[in-house]
């Protein structure tokens, strides 16, 4: 499949097909922990970065054998809503395949703009994301295009809460010493009660971002904001090892890793091409060894290699 992926273990969303509508890595923020890598072409031009007729012929083949899934979700190796596409792709299967649910997970950067939301309205979930209210947190941890602007995110995001009647998950990614600071907590819990999502979900990373110099949140530190947000509801979602409970889970991927890591330390792009599996999906299964301690990440030259851990090595990344 060129424009499908999985069916992928998502702690969120279950068993879920992906939809990849633009290249690696066409996005509208370039954020310095984003594990699919730097953003490549940093643009809010909507175009049909790759051809929906095919995409829908692909979706067609693969729904018509009526898989067992939890969701179609649109996600991938940039932003989703970059594709002015979308819309039409998501009527095609709420009109043809209405048994299955419809995700979008995206950066929520331009729901601003009138057509994206009405673009996304017959999605049944929508997981956008917020990670800082203030302008400088937003600028160094984001780094967006140099035409967006937060307070524009924001009150887009507002508007698509009144005109979405689906289900809104929040996600905010933290860094720490960047969006974990008390004024900027303030801020963002303010923001989201504005925006009235079902769920604001807490992350940091489960495996090496974009840049080295990020690292993870601790599991206290999630779980004392997650506090500080209450009553508003909040869950964390920093648990790579609940995917092994989801039946789309796949031990033999764990195995296949271990094995070509074994023989040679290998960059996320290497094992995507050796195992003919989508980016998004092989971070699924690199986030799960790292949890289990069976592989880690060393910074070389050429990028962030995975290789076997070192038995002596107790340290996390």
């Amino acid at each position: 499949m060129k424009y499908l992926f999985g069916p992928v273990p998502s702690r969120r969303l279950g068993i879920s097909l992906g939809v990849d509508l633009v290249p690696h890595k066409v996005c509208s923020l370039n954020c310095i922990y984003c594990e699919v890598g730097r953003t490549t072409n940093l643009t809010i031009e909507r175009k049909e970065y790759v051809p929906i007729d095919e995409v829908l012929e692909e979706l067609n083949d693969y729904l018509a054998q009526k898989p067992d899934l939890d969701f179609v979700t649109f996600s991938g190796q940039g932003e989703p809503t970059l594709n002015s596409g979308l819309g039409k792709i998501i009527n095609f299967i709420k009109d043809n395949y209405p048994q299955y649910q419809i995700a979008v997970i995206t950066n929520g950067t331009l729901f601003w703009d009138s057509q994206v939301r009405e673009d996304v309205l017959r999605a049944d979930v929508l997981l956008p994301s917020l990670d800082a209210v203030s302008k400088m947190t937003f600028l160094k941890l984001n780094r967006p295009d140099k035409e967006l602007k937060i307070d524009q995110i924001i009150q887009g995001l507002i508007e698509l809460r009144k005109e979405f009647t689906g289900k809104i998950y929040l996600e905010i990614f933290f860094v720490p010493q960047m969006n974990d600071t008390e004024s900027e907590l303030a801020k963002l819990k303010e923001i989201a009660g504005k925006i009235k999502p079902e769920l604001i979900q807490l992350n940091t990373l489960d495996r090496p971002g974009t840049e080295s110099r990020v690292k993870p949140l601790s599991r206290k530190r999630l779980e004392e904001i997650a506090e500080f947000f209450k009553p508003l509801p909040v869950e964390i979602i920093s648990k790579p090892e609940t995917r092994k409970q989801i039946n789309s889970f796949n031990q033999d991927i764990s195995e296949q890793i271990l094995e070509t890591v074994s023989r040679r330390p290998s960059t996320d792009k290497d094992l995507s091409d050796i195992l003919n599996l989508h980016l998004n999906e092989l971070n699924k299964y690199l986030s799960e060894l790292i949890a289990d301690g069976k592989i880690e990440a060393v910074k070389q030259k050429r990028g962030l290699f995975f290789k076997i851990r070192d038995q002596g090595n107790n340290s996390t990344n």
